[in-house]
């Protein structure tokens, strides 16, 4: 059986980063995916999605990317059930994110990561290739 979802949408706020009492990092933030087709006016409709990323992800995830960023999630969908404070029974559709990379380039006034390359293994500005910054010291390769 196959779970496996692939998404590129633009980040509609900006993501919270929370621990979990045992502290593991976890932050949930969601996007907007244009559909591929237009409407009977015209518009392309929206669908906004929300994210879940656990540990290394969820902090690379809160550290870099903010509102308005394009994010391409690579995860799998889940179905969570859970009971209100009323008691209703409800269920949220959520994506658990695998990995999330940049799908466009950094904002100039956004700080480049400390490690001198692109955070997590992330292509910079959704490219194949690893950004180096000038001061790159001993390289990998």
């Amino acid at each position: 059986m196959l779970n496996h979802i692939a998404l590129m949408g633009r980040l509609v706020r900006d993501p919270e980063l929370r621990h979990t009492q045992s502290g593991l990092p976890v932050t949930t933030f969601s996007i907007a995916c244009e559909r591929d087709f237009k409407d009977a006016d015209g518009e392309k409709p929206v669908d906004f999605l929300d994210i879940v990323a656990w540990r290394q992800t969820a902090e690379f995830v809160s550290k870099y990317f903010t509102k308005g960023r394009m994010a391409v999630i690579d995860g799998r969908l889940q179905l969570r059930d859970w009971t209100d404070r009323d008691g209703n029974k409800r269920r949220s559709t959520e994506i658990v994110a695998n990995s999330v990379n940049f799908g466009d380039s950094k904002p100039q006034d956004q700080a480049a990561p400390a490690s001198g390359y692109a955070p997590a293994g992330a292509p910079a500005g959704g490219g194949s290739s690893y950004a180096v910054l000038e001061d790159d010291g001993d390289l990998p390769f």
